[in-house]
């Protein structure tokens, strides 16, 4: 199945027409518009007629509208030309404000750059944010205190992460009623397209765009100058762009803009507002269908009908992401420039909204190049990824749960809890229990209908019981019996032993398992004096450092160099021939591996392994240590633990994925996985 795109907001594909104009710019059009020949003419013409078409749709009046690289540079540009311009009069004498004020919602282009130009032109007024309501809109009851002392205020006409839309017009009314002289920047990447413009009747100054998102290639943008604004080049040079910035210019992105924008004024490419809102409310109850308790970040009526922003409660950004990619919709969480680093959304934390749904919100964007059948399409598989969490305990429901048996390890924040979960016997035994876990834990215990038997720990929790009360209480138990285990307790077959360790305690699953805090030789050692552990006995510590677990041997000898054992994609086929017995490790949880849509790696034998649930598996891959394993999962990270843990404990034939399945569908070959 080809993949679903929701990623607009950060970059869109390239329109047809667009590509076709792209070409013909770089096979045909290839002139210097700077040239004075035949074919540096029709080049220019070529240039001139696209800023004629962008004029007339921005509405650019007598302001300038210059060609350059995107609105990152368009920001730098505004910001330095207005910093100048403000250094100018202080030094002349008149007086300017004292703050460069943005909106705390602003993408960080903003403030980096206010930050940077200000240090280095030597101005050293305060860079201020301006805050936003619980809306996400622009506090302009705290703008009217401070526009009096403002140089610059920067704003966006709609938010990149919610597309909540800015009031514009009351924060101009509020500037002409103060008699404000700020410079005003308002960033309209994502306006393009999507609001109608009409620059030169507004008091805005500098207004940067993006042409990739809007289905113009990235590295081609605009910057639109108020006539009468000040304006200091960024690029200096050869003068191209009447002065304004130096460097010969992109015209294969020019062209490829100029066709954007011709399918802009025809008014039949894109769809209309209406049909957008049709679409975003069809997705929107398909959202509320499959996840229970969904919250949305931004006000419907006072967003772009392209943009929705969403949290679900018990679910990561992450898992949420993982589980979106795997049934290939690509959605985002937050801005594209800052979501590698799994930090909570500063926009989402300017509105006030809880810690949760801003460290776990989902951001949907779709262009208005989408269709029906694309969004139809989008419906279904969003409606699969809720059945796949249902099956995985990670959602309500009235279905029967995947059976989920074994060792199950939990982590957060360096901290492991762990979970035996016996289901011949239907009863569990909770290890060093989290805070953070508890809801996770009790929907698992209640979907999968098991009897806690105990919730211990390997030492004197931090949290003096607070993770062990919530769970009995969430789970609705009397917390008489279910403190700790009283030297040994049943679990089915199997029996889980209690042994004193000094101040702390180890927990032996038989020979196979033992939990324990701190994994030293010097804790072991009365451990194997007894005969209580083996060489080969797993070890389940109570802290996350990325290792996943070890074993009695792995500890005794240290740490063993693990060479990194990496497969491209594009290699993988050949290696499977030359290793027929190899087998291929899928590392993605349980319902991620559920909201698959087709088969992986057909005719290979393929085993789902969830890095969860590694620990339980390593012993048997252990007794084959060169019996090929290639693990992979959704980006490559995973895979590329489970594989390093493997070598560590021993496996000399323990490969990853390189790039996971990311790679694998890039390269488009038959072993690489449906999705």
């Amino acid at each position: 199945m080809k993949e679903i795109y929701l990623d607009s907001n950060a970059t869109t594909c390239v329109l047809p027409a667009a590509v076709a104009a792209a070409k013909q710019a770089m096979e045909q059009g290839y002139g210097n518009p700077s040239s004075t020949h035949a074919t540096g003419l029709q080049a220019k013409a070529m240039m001139d007629g696209v800023r004629r078409r962008a004029s007339g749709l921005l509405g650019v009046g007598d302001g300038r509208l210059m060609f350059n690289s995107g609105a990152t540079e368009g920001i730098q540009t505004a910001v330095l030309s207005a910093l100048c311009a403000l250094r100018e009069r202080r030094d002349a004498g008149k007086r300017i404000g004292s703050l460069l004020l943005y909106g705390a919602t602003e993408h960080k282009a903003v403030p980096e750059s206010l930050a940077h130009w200000n240090r280095l032109l030597g101005l050293n007024l305060e860079v201020r944010k301006l805050p936003v309501d619980a809306q996400g809109r622009h506090d302009l009851q705290a703008l009217g205190a401070l526009i009096g002392d403002a140089a610059m205020l920067c704003t966006m006409a709609a938010n990149n992460e919610t597309g909540v839309v800015s009031d514009l017009s009351a924060i101009a009314q509020l500037l002409q009623e103060r008699g404000a002289d700020a410079y005003w920047m308002v960033d309209c990447v994502q306006a393009l397209g999507k609001l109608k413009l009409n620059l030169a009747a507004t008091r805005i100054d500098y207004a940067p765009f993006s042409g990739h998102k809007l289905y113009a290639p990235k590295g081609i943008g605009m910057l639109y100058v108020r006539a009468g604004a000040p304006f200091t080049p960024l690029m200096m040079g050869g003068g191209q762009e009447a002065g304004l910035r130096s460097g010969t210019e992109n015209m294969a992105g020019i062209a490829a803009l100029g066709a954007v924008l011709a399918a802009l004024d025809d008014g039949k490419t894109f769809r209309s507002h209406a049909d957008l809102a049709a679409f975003r409310a069809q997705l929107v109850a398909s959202l509320e269908r499959a996840f229970p308790g969904i919250v949305f970040n931004m006000p419907f009526d006072l967003s772009l009908s392209t943009t929705l922003n969403f949290s679900v409660p018990g679910l990561s950004s992450k898992e949420l992401l993982d589980l979106f990619d795997a049934a290939r919709v690509r959605v985002s969480s937050g801005s594209a420039c800052s979501a590698a680093k799994a930090l909570p959304s500063y926009v989402l934390e300017a509105m006030h909204v809880p810690q949760w749904r801003a460290s776990s919100a989902i951001r949907l964007s779709f262009g208005p190049l989408i269709d029906a059948a694309t969004v139809t399409a989008a419906c279904a598989r969003i409606e699969r990824c809720g059945e796949a969490l249902r099956s995985s305990c990670l959602l309500p429901s009235a279905l029967a749960p995947s059976p989920q048996d074994g060792v199950i390890q939990l982590s957060v924040d360096g901290q492991c809890t762990w979970l035996l979960s016996d289901l011949a016997s239907a009863s569990c035994v909770v290890i060093d229990p989290v805070a953070a876990l508890v809801p996770r834990l009790a929907a698992f215990i209640r979907c999968q209908h098991l009897a806690l038997r105990a919730i211990v720990h390997t030492a004197a929790p931090a949290d003096h019981g607070v993770a062990r009360l919530a769970l009995l209480q969430e789970l609705e138990i009397e917390q008489v019996g279910h403190v700790d285990i009283d030297g040994e307790l049943a679990l089915g077959q199997q029996r889980l032993r209690r042994v004193e360790c000094g101040e702390t305690h180890v927990y032996l699953l038989g020979q196979r398992f033992a939990f324990i805090g701190a994994m030293t030789p010097g804790a072991l050692a009365p451990l194997l004096d007894a005969a209580l552990l083996t060489q080969d006995t797993v070890l389940c510590a109570s802290g996350d450092d990325g290792s996943i677990c070890a074993t009695v041997r792995t500890v005794q000898d240290g740490s063993v160099p693990a060479v990194e054992l990496r497969l491209d994609a594009a290699a993988l086929p050949a290696f499977l021939r030359q290793h027929p017995d190899a087998i291929l490790v899928d590392v993605r949880e349980a319902y991620e591996h559920a909201a698959c849509a087709g088969t992986v790696f057909e005719g290979c034998e393929v085993r789902s392994v969830p890095l969860s649930r590694l620990a339980g598996q390593v012993a048997a891959w252990l007794q084959q240590p060169q019996r090929p394993l290639v693990f992979f999962c959704r980006s490559g990270n995973r895979s590329a633990r489970a594989s390093a843990c493997l070598r560590r404990l021993g496996h000399g034939a323990a490969w990853q994925l390189n790039g996971g399945m990311a790679m694998a569908e890039a390269t488009r070959h038959p072993l690489a996985i449906a999705a």
